[in-house]
């Protein structure tokens, strides 16, 4: 479809010419004596109408006359009013041209229609204003694509287009280029597609050095158009060419402005910050880009206040975090560098590159100020571009410079808060867990990435009477320092639960509980505790009968490897979260031979973006099959296995191999509830520890047997079970059917009983109840010396 179809009407010749105009012929005596078609299309007279009639019949003003005009020597214009042969008046531009011979005919006259020949003059003053006036750029190519003609804005870019007429187009901006990638890319192709197809190629950037400026770069706005003759043959093309470099560069300037807003401060890391700033602003505002930053701001740590200008900063080098590296870098008091910290404002500095050459090279320093704190100081270099930093590229680097104040400041200040919060957890972590008889332990703990934050994963292993041992892993969801101290009461909490001897399922109700009343928001600040995102899973170990029980409150339940090398994972049906209050929470009872491995962990080591945790459990299943291997490599096994990258969530991994005590270091003896078989208690208390060669406990170990004996006798209905460990203490066990719990107290002077419990504290290094699901034990613990 033609995209100007009103071309054809277009004419560039003149009203007056004689091709068109309307003409006619005058005698001496002003008569017409000839009269032309066109002079009878305007007038609408007949030729036999007007010949050999006076000219000024024709004239509508009385006024006017011909005869002067008629008599002049040398042509002459002028505007007449003539009359139609309808009777309406035309306004007419008539030219008079004396002829010099002496024949009839004196003069020939011209004339049009004044409005058409002003809207023709109008058109020819447009193109003589485009060909002298117009800033935009007009250059004629033939079809061979050399240069024809240049205007007055061409012949300015190019220092005078008569030295390229003749030449190549290529010839014009050697190392120019185009930067619209939606067409042929070089300037010859361009022009061949226009030639050839007859389509023109409208809005092309491009970008170069004009011969009359070629310090500078510039960028046009370049169009180019086919040009044909009357027939329709091509002629050749012709460019326009617009210089916009300076909207181009505010568009850049704003396009820069919108990325910095999506790229600066997004990564909550000081180096990344600095390292954003740089990938931002280069090439497009400078050719280099320096963050020089005092290492208490890096460090996360409040920047230093009341310093000399030219304290000691760290220089970031590279535009990737993977480049960077950093050195020391400080500034004389009357350096550019010193004065714009000194003063809180841009300095621009143009001097010598440094390199011993003759270039030279221009620097914006900018302070990084953020709530008025100078926070360090952002360099702009440019070497290879000369141009100066302009006032609104100036604004520019400021701008940018603020942003990556906030995003450093904001990095700072999270920096700050991730260490305090990785300080808080480690220092809520058990720093050892300390050795049991009943398991080898191993441990390891891995934090998340710094950008995600430090996480609420604990895990504890609590010694219990009889033994056994607590076991436990948790799982805070969130991060940061409320996570941290939600673990750290959380985990003191379990301790305090396991010590009472509650079995896992009526741990994690009490527990439950608490984390109910503790997640609800005090007043408006919300600072409830992520009671939606707590898990835990809590397990005790028996080494006299090898059973392990343990519950979950939705967490993974454990992975077991026994002794013979199997691996499979734990029958636990996991409760609910802890806060929930919905559904009880139900044990699970397995009987572990001597030397398996029970892995407990937190979803951190077995799930991660890329992979679902049925893969993390395969792995870690695969590892246990090892499982003769000392825990510490294991424990280095299964680390290794993580996804390589930053980590998305803590990782804990507790890993434990049991041990049963051997039928030599248990004695039990089942006595009817008689007060005489406390005599028999003592005797065969002496005699066991005789055996065992711990004569020297034998006093000690008969005063608390015969107190939790007697006790026991006086209160249960039942038969009384004793039982004596021999471990890293004494253990020394009394079982009843009664759930009534003794009470230590302080006896009266004139009381004849309750001072066994007392006797019985006072010689023990511990002693406590646990009850059972047939009554309850009374236990105290003697050090062996």
């Amino acid at each position: 479809m033609d995209r100007f179809p009103h071309a054809a009407d277009v004419d560039f010749h003149s009203p007056l010419d004689l091709s068109k105009a309307a003409a006619a012929v005058l005698d001496a005596e002003g008569r017409v004596c000839g009269w032309g078609v066109c002079a009878q299309r305007l007038l609408g007279h007949a030729p036999e109408d007007v010949l050999g009639r006076p000219a000024e019949r024709l004239l509508a003003a009385p006024g006017q006359r011909v005869s002067p005009l008629c008599r002049a020597d040398r042509p002459r214009g002028t505007v007449l009013d003539l009359c139609h042969r309808d009777g309406h008046t035309l306004r007419a531009a008539v030219t008079f041209s004396p002829l010099s011979h002496q024949g009839t005919a004196a003069t020939v006259v011209v004339a049009a229609e004044l409005e058409t020949l002003r809207a023709w003059e109008a058109q020819l003053a447009l193109l003589q204003g485009m060909t002298t006036e117009s800033s935009v750029g007009l250059t004629i190519f033939d079809t061979d694509m050399k240069v024809v003609w240049g205007n007055a804005s061409t012949d300015q870019e190019l220092a005078g287009v008569a030295q390229y007429v003749g030449r190549p187009a290529s010839d014009l901006f050697p190392e120019g280029e185009f930067i619209s990638r939606h067409h042929p890319p070089d300037e010859d192709q361009v022009m061949e597609h226009v030639l050839t197809t007859g389509e023109p190629i409208l809005g092309m950037h491009y970008r170069g050095r004009a011969p009359a400026d070629p310090v500078r770069e510039h960028v046009w706005s370049c169009s180019y158009h086919r040009l044909v003759d009357a027939r329709g043959e091509p002629l050749g093309l012709f460019e326009e060419s617009l210089d916009i470099t300076d909207r181009y560069r505010a568009q850049e300037r704003l396009s820069l402005l919108v990325r910095a807003g999506k790229r600066i401060g997004a990564s909550l890391d000081v180096r990344r910050t600095a390292a954003e700033l740089a990938d931002v602003a280069v090439p497009q505002l400078a050719d280099e880009v320096l963050v020089d930053l005092p290492p208490a701001v890096i460090e996360g740590r409040q920047p230093p206040t009341g310093s000399a200008p030219g304290h000691s900063l760290l220089r970031m080098h590279g535009r990737t975090p993977e480049e960077f590296r950093t050195s020391p870098v400080s500034y004389p008091p009357a350096s550019p560098q010193a004065q714009s910290l000194a003063t809180s404002r841009p300095v621009l500095d143009a001097g010598p590159a440094g390199d011993g050459s003759a270039a030279r090279r221009t620097s914006l320093y900018v302070p990084l100020l953020a709530q008025d704190a100078v926070l360090g100081l952002a360099t702009f270099r440019r070497s290879s571009n000369p141009d100066p930093f302009g006032p609104e590229e100036q604004t520019l680097a400021v701008e940018l410079a603020e942003r990556a104040a906030v995003g450093i400041d904001n990095a700072r200040r999270y920096t700050s808060q991730h260490a305090a919060a990785l300080v808080l957890q480690r220092s809520l972590l058990p720093q050892r867990l300390p050795e049991q008889s009943a398991v080898d332990v191993a441990y390891r703990y891995l934090p998340a990435d710094s950008r995600v934050g430090v996480g609420g994963d604990w895990f504890d292993l609590i010694p219990l009477s009889g033994a056994r041992v607590g076991l436990t892993v948790g799982d805070v969801v969130g991060h940061g320092v409320h996570a941290a101290a939600t673990m750290g009461r959380l985990r003191a909490t379990v301790r305090t639960l396991a010590l009472l001897d509650l079995d896992p399922a009526e741990l994690l109700t009490r527990l439950d509980g608490l984390v109910s009343v503790d997640a609800e928001p005090q007043g408006d600040d919300g600072l409830g505790d992520e009671a939606l995102g707590v898990t835990c899973l809590y397990a005790i170990y028996d080494p006299v009968s090898g059973r392990c029980v343990w519950a979950s409150a939705g967490h993974p339940p454990p992975v077991v490897a026994d002794a013979n090398g199997s691996v499979a994972l734990s029958a636990l049906a996991p409760g609910p979260p802890l806060g929930l209050g919905s559904l009880p929470y139900e044990n699970v009872e397995l009987s572990l031979s001597n030397g398996s491995v029970v892995a407990l962990f937190t979803d951190g080591v077995v799930e991660d973006r890329r992979t679902d945790i049925d893969s993390g459990i395969d792995r870690l299943a695969h590892v246990l099959t090892w499982q003769r291997c000392p825990l510490e490599e294991l424990c280095d096994r299964v680390m290794a296995t993580l996804p390589p990258g930053p980590q998305a969530d803590d990782a804990t991994l507790l890993l434990f191999r049991t041990r049963r005590l051997n039928a030599g270091q248990v004695a039990d003896l089942e006595l009817p509830p008689d007060p005489a078989m406390v005599a028999r208690a003592r005797t065969d208390t002496e005699r066991q520890l005789d055996s065992w060669g711990l004569s020297d406990l034998a006093f000690t170990a008969e005063l608390v047997v015969s107190e939790l004996v007697t006790n026991s006798i006086r209160y249960a209905d039942g038969p009384v079970v004793l039982r004596l460990i021999r471990d890293r203490a004494l253990l020394c066990e009394v079982s009843d059917n009664a759930h009534t719990a003794p009470h230590l107290r302080r006896a009266r002077r004139d009381d004849e009983g309750g001072r066994g419990l007392f006797l019985v504290a006072q010689v023990s290094q511990r002693w406590g109840t646990r009850y059972t699901s047939s009554g309850k034990t009374i236990w105290a613990e003697l050090a062996i010396p």
